[in-house]
């Protein structure tokens, strides 16, 4: 499958107020695609939408040849929240393996993905007692213990140091050349030249998707940050 997630004409609307204003995009798969954007852009919005818990105005979302939300894909897509999604009075270890025997599998995969997101010294500490950052990556391992072909990822680094940012990004671009699709949204422009596809998003709408290099040749930006407000004065001129 070549194309992992289908947006066409996406509308969301929450009051009197719409975030998403007719989306279109196709997620490549087997990619690290970045979703990036001012907070309130709708990035989360969209990854909502993806996943199959927002509710839509109108438009269609297909996941892996499904529409989103359906029951096949529960076990086919990992999502990894902004708030950590894990049990504050179990340790890192007890979380992992729980969600580890509800995929049907053992505790040497609870302990890799502990190691894969660089809490092996902290396995035994209750989550509770973790730092923001440390528990982001509970949840990341808890997410990533089925290896699901579909990782949603809500600002996943951060909070972490430009080490550990260094090696999340380095994991996930191993797990895309093993098959798996990443999205992974940030506020952070930095971070947009690690994907392999970016989507800017701004006010409820995707003001560029292309490959990051393509993206910055087209507007003659030195670098993406450049580009992004070069797209934005564009959009605003027009």
């Amino acid at each position: 499958m070549d194309t992992a997630i289908t947006v066409e004409g996406l509308v969301v609307e929450r009051g009197r107020r719409t975030v998403l204003h007719g989306v279109d995009c196709a997620i490549p798969a087997s990619q690290v695609t970045g979703l990036l954007g001012p907070s309130g852009s709708g990035k989360t919005t969209l990854i909502r939408a993806i996943v199959g818990v927002q509710i839509i105005k109108a438009g269609t979302v297909t996941v892996l040849g499904r529409p989103a939300g359906a029951t096949e894909l529960r076990h086919r897509v990992g999502y990894v929240t902004q708030a950590p999604s894990v049990y504050a009075d179990l340790s890192v270890r007890e979380n992992a393996r729980y969600f580890a025997t509800l995929y049907g599998l053992g505790a040497a995969d609870a302990d890799r993905a502990i190691g894969d997101v660089g809490l092996a010294g902290a396995r035994d500490q209750l989550v509770g007692d973790l730092s923001g950052g440390q528990r982001s990556r509970a949840s990341l391992a808890c997410a990533m213990i089925g290896r699901p072909p579909l990782l949603m990822l809500d600002e996943p680094t951060v909070g972490q140091d430009p080490v550990l940012r260094a090696d999340l990004w380095a994991k996930f671009h191993e797990l895309a050349a093993s098959g798996t699709t990443l999205v992974v949204s940030s506020h952070v422009m930095d971070e947009a030249a690690r994907c392999d596809r970016l989507i800017l998003v701004r006010e409820g709408r995707i003001i560029a998707d292309d490959a990051p290099e393509r993206i910055r040749n087209a507007t003659g930006a030195a670098d993406l940050e450049e580009a992004f407000l070069h797209l934005i004065r564009e959009r605003t001129a027009a």
